[in-house]
C-alpha cells in the first residue's frame, strides 16, 4: 500500500507503510509466537490476514483548521490541524463521509477547537461504518452550546449521507488528551447502530467499543466461539465484554453465558442484541471485571477475557491462577502485556493460539490463545 500522506511526512502513524504486506504478517505471527513460546507447547495456526488498506471501520478525527476550512485529520507537533480526509486505511464509506462532514462543520458554524489557543469548540468527528455501510457520526465538543445548531443543520447532513442513523453530540470540556466524555447527546431517533457480524446483528451504542477491523472481527469471533464449543463449557463468562460480541457468538442452549463490562453503554448494547436474538440464557453486568470475579460465590468452567493494552492486571490474574477453571479464553491487543500475565498464571499452558491482523501498516496486532489448566 502506498500513502502520500506518509510520503510527504505529514503523517506516520502507519509505521510499516511500504513494507509488503506478506512481510508485516509474517513477522507478526513470528514476533508473536516467539514471545510466548515460554507458556506453552502450542499449536499455532496459520495467521489470519487483513485487507491492506481501507479496513478501519472507524475514524477518530481531530478537527483543526479554521471555521471556513477546517481540517479533518491530526494535529501536528505545533497543535496546527492536518487534513487526511483521503486516508488509505479508512474504510470507503468512512472516506465518503469525510468531505460532507467538513461543508457541515462551516455550515453549522462548528468553531474548530484550537488546542495552542485552548479556544473554539468542535474537537473530533467520530465516524463508524457498519457491515450494511451505515453510519454513526459523533461530533465531540467542548460545551452544549453548538447542539442547536447541529441540531437545525441536521436534516441537510442526512440528505447528503441518507445513510447515517446515529448522530450524537458529546460534551468533553476539559483540555486534555482525552477523545470522548462521560455525557452524550443522541439527536437520531436512532441511538445504535447495527453490526452485522458473524451471523449477530451487534447494536452498537455511541461510547460502546468495537473492533475497528470488522473482517478480522470475525475471524476472532468465529476462532474463539469454535475453542470454545470444542471444550464445551456449561458456564461461561466473558469479562470485558464491550458489546458483548465474544458472549453472544459463544451462545449455545444449554450454556449460561454472563458478559462484564464497566462501560454501561456497552452493556445496554449487548442486553438490547441478546434481547433482539432471543437469547435470554445470557446475562450482561455492568461492573468492574475484576471485583466482579473476586467477589463471585462461584465460578465458570469456562472464562473469556479481552482487556485493554494494559492486560488483565495482577488481582485478576492471580485468582484466575487460583481458580479451579480449567480453560481462559484470552484476546490480546497487546503480547507483551500477555506475557506478562501468563507469568503469573504458571498453572495454565497455551493450548493453541493464533495471530489475527487487525491493523496493517502498523505494528499492532490481536493474538487470541486458549489456556488450558496443566
Amino acid at each position: 500500500m502506498d500513502c502520500s500522506y506518509f510520503d510527504a511526512g505529514v503523517c506516520r502513524s502507519c509505521t510499516l507503510m511500504g513494507v509488503p504486506y506478506a512481510e508485516q504478517l509474517a513477522e507478526k505471527d513470528r514476533s508473536a509466537r516467539a514471545l510466548l513460546a515460554p507458556y506453552g507447547d502450542a499449536a499455532w495456526l496459520p495467521p489470519v490476514a487483513s485487507a491492506e488498506s481501507g479496513y478501519r471501520n472507524k475514524a477518530k478525527m481531530v478537527v483543526g483548521g479554521t471555521l471556513e476550512q477546517p481540517t479533518i485529520g491530526i494535529l501536528d507537533e505545533r497543535g496546527r490541524g492536518v487534513d487526511l480526509q483521503e486516508c488509505g486505511i479508512c474504510a470507503p464509506g468512512v472516506r465518503a463521509a469525510l468531505p460532507v462532514l467538513a461543508r457541515f462543520i462551516t455550515r453549522a458554524r462548528l468553531v474548530p477547537y484550537s488546542v495552542p489557543e485552548r479556544r473554539g469548540e468542535l474537537k473530533y468527528v467520530l465516524v463508524t461504518l457498519s457491515p450494511d455501510d451505515e453510519l454513526m457520526i459523533r461530533f465531540v465538543l467542548r460545551d452544549e452550546s453548538a447542539v442547536a445548531r447541529i441540531r437545525r443543520e441536521l436534516p441537510s447532513l442526512l440528505a447528503e449521507l441518507p445513510n447515517t442513523r446515529v448522530v450524537s453530540a458529546n460534551i468533553q470540556s476539559e483540555h486534555k488528551a482525552v477523545v470522548e466524555g462521560d455525557r452524550e447527546i443522541v439527536l437520531t431517533p436512532d441511538a445504535s447502530l447495527v453490526m452485522r457480524v458473524g451471523g449477530v446483528g451487534l447494536r452498537l451504542r455511541p461510547q460502546s467499543f468495537f473492533q475497528t477491523n470488522t473482517a478480522v472481527a470475525e475471524e476472532l469471533y468465529g476462532q474463539v466461539s469454535g475453542w470454545v464449543d470444542e471444550v464445551s463449557p456449561a458456564s461461561v463468562w466473558d469479562l470485558y465484554c464491550g458489546v458483548g460480541g465474544f458472549a453472544l457468538h459463544c451462545a449455545a442452549p444449554e450454556r449460561r453465558v454472563v458478559g462484564v463490562e464497566t462501560s454501561r453503554e456497552a452493556v445496554k448494547s449487548a442486553r438490547s442484541t441478546a434481547a433482539a436474538a432471543g437469547l435470554p440464557q445470557l446475562a450482561f453486568r455492568a461492573e468492574d471485571a475484576t471485583a466482579f470475579a473476586l467477589r463471585a460465590k462461584t465460578a465458570p468452567e469456562l472464562v473469556i477475557v479481552n482487556p485493554p493494552r494494559r492486560g488483565i492486571g495482577t488481582e485478576l490474574a492471580d485468582w484466575l491462577e487460583g481458580s479451579d477453571i480449567p480453560h481462559v479464553v484470552y484476546s490480546s491487543c497487546n503480547p507483551k502485556s500477555l506475557a506478562t500475565d501468563l507469568a503469573r498464571m504458571p498453572s495454565y499452558r497455551i493450548r493453541t493460539g493464533r495471530v489475527l491482523d487487525m491493523f496493517p501498516q502498523t505494528g499492532h496486532l490481536e493474538v487470541a490463545v486458549l489456556l488450558e489448566r496443566a
